[in-house]
């Protein structure tokens, strides 16, 4: 029953919100593939937020905060998908501020979890962990944003931002962070899973930046 009470909840809230960001909604052409696309993520976060939430109350009391920033990161990102798919079908264009919106909450929440992560499992860990993964994912998102919207150059704005994503790939490959969890067989799999999310799932985003903006600059 508790299950179901929290189930119900977070769905009506996220609706809500949902709807709310989609106030003046345009009907979803059904030739609109990115349109298409933005509804498919966005079920795909409901879902699982919906998930941690539920499965919340299933977990040792130590893993209630990670699989609770877990919820949070994936409904942020379904409201703020919900909404860009709207801005999109009303204009045909998705605005930088929108995704960076999105990115600076949800991704240093991402890194967090690996803080998080070794926590639950009782592991003697630093804060000092806590502050490189949040300092390092900023300085990657400040970096790109300021290339991205003129405030310095594309250029500038790429080594930066990289400067910033290859410091957290070191801290979470041969970092402490990284180093602690070898110490437990069951974290070091979670961790490696989550390691390989951020370094797969994370590299399209260097690469449209090289190819929105980069390469238009050198003619290619």
């Amino acid at each position: 029953m508790n299950k179901l009470k929290v189930f119900s909840l977070a769905f009506v809230i996220l609706v809500s919100l949902s709807r709310v960001a989609n106030a003046e909604a345009v009907l979803l052409a059904s030739d609109d593939f990115v349109g298409i696309t933005f509804w498919l993520i966005a079920m795909g976060l409901l879902a699982a937020t919906a998930f941690f939430f539920i499965e919340r109350s299933s977990v040792p009391s130590a893993w209630k905060t990670s699989v609770t920033v877990a919820g949070l990161i994936t409904g942020i990102a379904f409201i703020n998908y919900m909404y860009m798919r709207g801005v999109w079908v009303q204009t045909g264009d998705t605005p930088t501020v929108y995704r960076y919106v999105d990115w600076l909450i949800t991704v240093p929440l991402q890194m967090i979890e690996f803080y998080l992560i070794l926590v639950a499992a009782g592991l003697a860990i630093s804060s000092k962990i806590f502050w490189k993964l949040l300092i390092g994912t900023l300085i990657m998102l400040l970096g790109g944003y300021a290339g991205e919207i003129g405030w310095v150059t594309p250029g500038l704005g790429f080594v930066v931002g990289m400067a910033g994503g290859i410091y957290i790939i070191f801290e979470i490959f041969r970092g402490e962070s990284s180093i602690i969890a070898t110490k437990n067989e069951s974290i070091k799999s979670a961790f490696g899973a989550l390691r390989l999310i951020v370094v797969v799932g994370w590299s399209i985003y260097p690469i449209g930046y090289i190819f929105g903006l980069l390469t238009p600059m050198i003619g290619l």
